[in-house]
């Protein structure tokens, strides 16, 4: 966990603002901060030449003065960008976020904060990020994560993988809910996504039997234990648990190995959702709680099976000469 102590005040000002005012996660700002900080070991190298090429990756940056900051070019930036694809090896994706980390910061300078007048990188452009299909389990793959729950924890894992699966559930979602986000009798969960943001999602037959399964057998720490899930312990489970039991249960469906995770239950409930219910892409974009389309629009892929038809069905698809 990055401490507030180790900022300049020009950048902690900032972790404040987008978790204050933007409603940012704590895990969230780090990330901000971590791309901003090697920003400017990097500048601190190759443009104030206060450290070595051996020290960029360590190197304190508290002493960072509000002059340096004001002193940064656009190509400042590209310079970094090469950096971190030739010296980092970063991938276009990293190199994007690192873009857009160190670009809103400058913006947040220029009109929140005003202690520049223009933001230097404005004009800044990351690189282009080709799209891939997202990975998800099939109809088949996904009833076999779910027939291998099996121990003495196997009404609350086996919940854990039915709302990933059927509500398309982030981690930290899953991991915040509390008792009071489930309504029975309107068979709802009140999710909180990424900026605090509260959403409503309906639960179907599966979700409403596996929750109560789990609950009658639920055992908190102490009577007053308001999370939905808790570790054998009684406390709220962590993120770290729920992860090891969805790699547990994917190795146990001979499924381990393949590059899936949480967030791909996440992508499984999405593509089945839009493959079996011919879910309209504005309900999807409101169950998983995007914001942009865009984001909801990876999950528009189709099947090999699905694009065979398409094929199959052309009119001209048996004609002979």
């Amino acid at each position: 966990m990055i401490s507030y102590a180790e900022m300049p005040e020009i950048i902690r000002e900032y972790m404040v603002y987008i978790q204050t005012i933007k409603g940012r996660s704590k895990s969230t700002a780090d990330i901000y901060y971590r791309d901003i900080r090697a920003f400017f070991r990097y500048l601190k190298c190759y443009k104030f030449g206060t450290i070595s090429q051996d020290e960029i990756e360590t190197a304190d940056i508290s002493d960072l003065t509000l002059s340096q900051v004001k002193s940064v070019t656009l190509m400042d930036a590209y310079g970094y960008m090469v950096y971190c694809k030739n010296e980092c090896n970063n991938n276009a994706k990293t190199q994007a976020r690192k873009t857009t980390s160190i670009k809103q910061y400058y913006r947040y300078l220029a009109n929140r904060a005003h202690k520049i007048e223009t933001s230097p990188l404005e004009e800044l452009d990351p690189p282009k990020i080709g799209k891939s299909l997202p990975k998800y389990l099939t109809l088949e793959q996904s009833k076999r994560v779910l027939d291998s729950v099996d121990g003495p924890f196997k009404e609350r894992n086996y919940a854990i993988v039915t709302l990933f699966l059927n509500c398309g559930l982030r981690l930290a979602e899953l991991c915040s809910l509390n008792l009071r986000d489930i309504n029975f009798t309107d068979k709802i969960v009140v999710v909180t996504g990424k900026g605090n943001k509260q959403r409503q999602i309906f639960l179907n037959n599966a979700c409403v039997v596996a929750i109560k399964d789990y609950i009658e057998v639920r055992k908190p720490s102490k009577p007053d234990e308001k999370a939905l899930f808790v570790s054998k312990r009684g406390t709220r489970i962590s993120r770290r648990m729920v992860e090891q039991i969805i790699t547990d249960l994917l190795n146990r469906s001979d499924l381990g190995g393949m590059g899936l995770s949480t967030h791909k239950l996440r992508h499984t409930a999405a593509t089945l959702m839009h493959q079996y219910g011919k879910v309209d892409i504005r309900v999807l974009q409101e169950i998983l709680g995007h914001e942009n389309l865009g984001t909801t629009e990876i999950y528009t892929h189709l099947s090999n099976e699905q694009i065979q038809k398409a094929i199959d069905s052309n009119p001209l698809a048996n004609q002979k000469k």
